[in-house]
């Protein structure tokens, strides 16, 4: 066993797992390619290169995001606190300074005696396989992993395990949904008896499989939509993703532009489908598909899109039944690399196949930058954790963190079966529901977070 840890990729997530590793006194080799090597996306020589946004989101404990960086504090995070300490103005959200902030992470990384920086790719002269034979390693890489050790990973996981594009529709709150339209059913599946009454469908709903909830829309409805996202603001891709991206993925937008039936022919069709209110076949159908254990988020199937953010929430809530539609995520087209955690990884961020080795970062289907510190948190506190054990010769627990906690959801999230998983940020649709009803958004987020909050103290005690 060697007397150090590897950490691959000096990222958000790899520095963060670097330094929760050297807080338990064991060394660390952290191997970064650059500027041997530089990604499509990335200039400088720097750690923890930030690029596209310069924001960590909302500081507000009512916003998930918010949340999370709460609970990062409370654990001691590297990144986090240079965050704060090179902060630009930007209201209530933390926003960095990018070139200060990845200069304050190089600089705390490099002047820490337990770690050695090696300025080499892995997947080359030297592999994952090699390292993990050796010792425990932490493969923590970002979007753009370098194509040698995409290969190595695929060998690892199985082809089958790793997207190398992410075309991920929008997701909602179930809540959030005006359920006087949206009827849950499968294709197909008569959705309402010629004797029920209206309110005996409605309490018969509640019993129906909910794995999805359709949404009926009329002619006159269809043709607005339409008519509204062709001609909504796109996102410019980078050059190097719309060849990869539009081969393997048709946008909703340019697939309604070829016509305005295409939509009602493709994922919008209402063949199989009545109308519970008229008790016939909508002029078209977007289905929501569910997207968590407790049924709390759903998707929106065929939904993915190029529009930003603002146009998507404006267009989609003209749809029936979401005008009032709350987005936990929203669609993206991008060029991503991310294996399916749900198969492969368990709450720990540890590989179910080889416990040497423990992924972190967006590679695990985690997104955004404060969700991929978290990741790295949590991988290298439990490497730390595996590796004292062995060396000491003595069992010791892995530390799970209560999936009440934004941390622990993402992890439980990303680990937990599912055939349609994709790539999630932080949101308060993947925490556990409380026990009670309450409309206020603003005093339902504070319950969840004073929940949260409590529950993490209860998991760092322990």
């Amino acid at each position: 066993m060697k007397d150090y840890i590897v950490v691959i990729g000096g990222g958000l997530a790899g520095t963060e797992a670097a330094y929760q590793i050297t807080k338990q006194r064991i060394k660390v080799k952290l191997y970064e390619m650059k500027p041997t090597k530089f990604s499509p996306a990335h200039s400088n020589q720097n750690l923890a290169e930030i690029v596209c946004s310069n924001s960590f989101k909302s500081n507000l404990h009512t916003n998930a995001c918010g949340l999370l960086k709460e609970e990062l504090r409370h654990l001691d995070s590297l990144l986090i606190k240079i965050a704060d300490e090179t902060k630009v103005p930007a209201g209530q959200a933390l926003a960095v300074d990018r070139e200060i902030f990845s200069k304050r992470v190089t600089e705390e990384i490099k002047k820490n005696p337990l770690i050695e920086v090696i300025h080499q790719e892995i997947g080359t002269n030297l592999t994952v396989k090699q390292l993990a034979e050796e010792g425990m390693v932490i493969i923590a890489t970002g979007p753009l992993i370098s194509e040698n050790l995409s290969k190595e990973i695929i060998e690892l996981t199985g082809e089958s395990n790793l997207a190398f594009y992410d075309a991920a529709a929008p997701i909602l709150t179930k809540e959030s949904i005006d359920f006087n339209i949206a009827f849950y059913g499968n294709r197909y599946e008569k959705e309402k008896k010629k004797e029920e009454t209206i309110e005996e469908w409605k309490n018969r709903l509640e019993d129906q499989d909910a794995s999805y909830i359709n949404l009926p829309m009329n002619q006159k409805e269809y043709e607005n939509f339409v008519k509204e996202l062709i001609s909504a603001e796109i996102v410019t891709l980078h050059h190097f993703e719309k060849r990869e991206i539009f081969e393997g993925c048709m946008p909703l937008e340019i697939m309604a532009k070829r016509g305005s039936d295409t939509l009602r022919f493709g994922p919008l069709k209402p063949v199989g489908f009545d109308d519970p209110r008229t008790g016939k076949r909508p002029y078209a159908v977007v289905q929501l598909r569910q997207d968590d254990s407790m049924a709390s988020i759903y998707n929106m199937v065929g939904f993915q899109k190029n529009l930003k953010y603002g146009e998507q929430k404006r267009v989609f809530q003209m749809i029936p039944g979401l005008q009032n539609a709350e987005f936990v995520k929203y669609g993206v087209m991008h060029r991503n690399t991310y294996i399916n955690s749900t198969k492969l990884l368990d709450q720990t961020y540890n590989f179910k196949n080889n416990h040497n080795i423990y992924f972190a970062g967006q590679i695990t289907g985690v997104e955004g930058y404060v969700e991929s510190i978290s990741s790295g948190l949590v991988a290298g506190i439990n490497a730390a954790k595996r590796y004292q054990s062995r060396i000491e010769q003595i069992e010791l627990e892995p530390i799970t963190f209560s999936d009440y906690t934004m941390i622990g959801a993402l992890a439980k999230y990303i680990s937990t079966e599912n055939n349609k998983f994709q790539p999630m940020n932080a949101n308060f649709g993947i925490l556990p529901e409380l026990g009670e009803k309450i409309k206020d958004k603003k005093v339902k987020y504070q319950k969840l977070a004073d929940r949260a909050q409590a529950h993490l103290v209860q998991s760092k005690n322990n």
